[in-house]
C-alpha cells in the first residue's frame, strides 16, 4: 500500500471503551467522518486521503476539531458543511481553508 498523500484525523470523542460521548460527537462529528468518506470517493480521492476518527484533541472549545497531516494543519469548528471546501480548497488545490484554521 503507498502512503496516502494526506491523513485526516477526526475527533469524535471515542474514549477508550469505544464509547463515544463528549463535545466532538454532541456537534455531529461522526456526520463529518461519513461526509468525509463520501465526498473523498466521490472526487475519486481514495488512494490520495485517509481519515481516520479519534478520541479527544483536548481543545474541546474548538471542535469538532479536524486535523490534517503531513502539514499539521488544525481545523476548529468544523460543520458538515464545511467538509466540501476542505476537500475542494485543501485536498484537490493544495490550499488551506484559512477562516477554519485554528
Amino acid at each position: 500500500m503507498e502512503s496516502p498523500k494526506y491523513h485526516v484525523f477526526v475527533c469524535t470523542s471515542c474514549r477508550i471503551n469505544g464509547v463515544q460521548k463528549g463535545y466532538c460527537h454532541s456537534k455531529n462529528s461522526v456526520d463529518i467522518v461519513q461526509k468525509f468518506m463520501e465526498l473523498i470517493d466521490e472526487f475519486g480521492l481514495g488512494s490520495d486521503v485517509m481519515v481516520t476518527n479519534t478520541g479527544c484533541f483536548g481543545i474541546c472549545e474548538k471542535g469538532p476539531v479536524v486535523v490534517v497531516y503531513p502539514e499539521a494543519t488544525w481545523y476548529g469548528n468544523v460543520t458538515v458543511d464545511d467538509v466540501e471546501e476542505i476537500v475542494e480548497s485543501h485536498f484537490e488545490g493544495g490550499t488551506v481553508v484559512e477562516r477554519l484554521k485554528i
